[in-house]
């Protein structure tokens, strides 16, 4: 595989992650306009909603990692039907996770949030109900978003998710910011968006994609041969997910403890600092095809070279993104219209998590999701886990209450782990058992 051809793959995915991060950012700007109690209500079930999201792209990404490896492979006729298995097993996940979710939303808010203040209570009931009943039209599109990334159609991924995602701010416009409806009107934003997305994305597999020969016939059919590979990479990488968000969800009812002030400021650091992260998110999602379809071809030293070569990229990508928004923090952070009292700190976060990001996100999130492009799921898992509730969770408490850090101890708790899984991932990345795992047949 050429760098040109590399760059083809990752520049799509970059726009992408840009619209993504920056729309979601206008997105939480827009419901700070409805005042603090929306804002911590979102910010609140968005942690829910990622929760639930992440699981579905977990078994999405088994998908991707089996078409890429075909792909690599040459395989044509196992790619086209990896991919409709992929489709189809997300999507009977995403309609049973939404049912479940749907029927006891009520509960799970009061175990999670029951110490909010009633006002944020009630707009998170709200809101959590918008996200489950559009999860599973997300989860379609995610699928069919990562069956694509597989074949380094990653053009096509993109503009399916301009679609949802453009929609979603521009019905908020209008239900938000016109109409002032509040989170009712994110809610029906949501639904519109997502359904739109899921829509276009399954017209465009059937009827306008020729690199995957898609057939609808073929998500009827159970594939257990291909259903075990996707899964072999999914289930790991979905518990994983499942109790790496699960422990930020544990985070976050710390921060519900110290109060709604404390939500706001963690809802504005989550927004702005995931602007810094544009480049090297693109570039996570980029490693797991490329490696992919380097372990397809057996091509071990190639794959070597691009995991070092991507884990340097994200550094640059870090340092250039710091370099350019830090300076304007005081416009960004205006967007979100935060008492004056709380901007201090707000800042204070911002940086230290800025000038951390280049070494310690990139070694410890880059290097795993190439040794997941090459079968290492289990592995990549179970640290991952660990490294999530060792030090992000236990840590976070300890720091932000026991010691009465408050907010800023969350966040350096976070940065630690960061530090401690990056450099679990880089010993395993210098030895040789990542790349034993055969994943498909020769």
């Amino acid at each position: 595989m050429s760098y040109r051809q590399v760059i083809a793959i990752i520049l799509p995915l970059f726009v992408d992650q840009a619209f993504i991060i920056g729309l979601g950012m206008l997105n939480t700007a827009m419901i700070s306009s409805s005042g603090m109690a929306a804002v911590s209500a979102v910010s609140m079930v968005d942690s829910l909603n990622v929760f639930i999201l992440n699981v579905f792209v977990a078994v999405a990404t088994g998908g991707t990692v089996v078409v890429a490896q075909y792909k690599g492979s040459g395989n044509e006729a196992q790619v086209s039907r990896a991919a409709a298995q992929s489709v189809s097993t997300v999507t009977l996940l995403a309609v049973t996770v939404s049912v479940l979710m749907l029927v006891f939303h009520d509960p799970i808010l009061r175990l999670l949030f029951g110490g909010a203040e009633q006002a944020v209570f009630d707009n998170a009931r709200i809101y959590i109900i918008g996200v489950c009943a559009t999860a599973s039209f997300a989860a379609v599109m995610e699928a069919v978003c990562g069956v694509l990334r597989g074949v380094a159609d990653t053009r096509a991924s993109l503009m399916l998710s301009m679609v949802m995602n453009l929609s979603y701010v521009l019905l908020n416009l209008v239900f938000i910011t016109l109409l002032r409806l509040g989170v009712t009107g994110m809610v029906i934003s949501l639904l519109l968006s997502r359904g739109l997305g899921m829509i276009v994305s399954l017209v465009y597999l059937l009827r306008f994609n020729h690199t995957l020969h898609f057939c609808f016939r073929d998500m009827l059919h159970l594939d257990l041969f291909l259903l075990k590979k996707i899964l072999f990479i999914g289930i790991p990488f979905a518990a994983e997910q499942m109790f790496f968000n699960g422990g930020k969800l544990l985070t976050q009812t710390f921060i519900v403890q110290l109060g709604t002030t404390s939500m706001t400021i963690n809802a504005i650091c989550n927004s702005l600092t995931q602007m810094f992260q544009i480049g090297s998110n693109a570039l996570s999602l980029a490693v797991v095809t490329v490696v992919g379809q380097c372990m397809g071809r057996k091509d071990v030293p190639d794959a070597r070279r691009f995991i070092r070569a991507f884990i340097g990229l994200s550094f640059f990508s870090f340092v250039a993104e710091a370099l350019l928004l830090l300076p304007l923090f005081p416009l960004l952070v205006r967007l979100f219209s935060p008492p004056a009292q709380i901007v201090g700190t707000i800042f204070t976060i911002v940086l230290m998590t800025g000038l951390s990001q280049p070494v310690l996100w990139s070694i410890g999130f880059i290097t795993p999701s190439a040794l997941r492009a090459a079968g290492d799921s289990k592995f990549t898992s179970v640290v991952s886990l660990l490294s999530m509730w060792l030090f992000r969770v236990v840590l976070g408490y300890l720091l932000g209450i026991v010691f009465g850090f408050g907010i800023i101890g969350v966040w350096v708790a976070m940065i630690a782990e960061w530090g401690v899984r990056g450099a679990i991932f880089l010993l395993r990345f210098k030895g040789e058992k990542w790349y034993k795992h055969q994943l498909i047949e020769d």
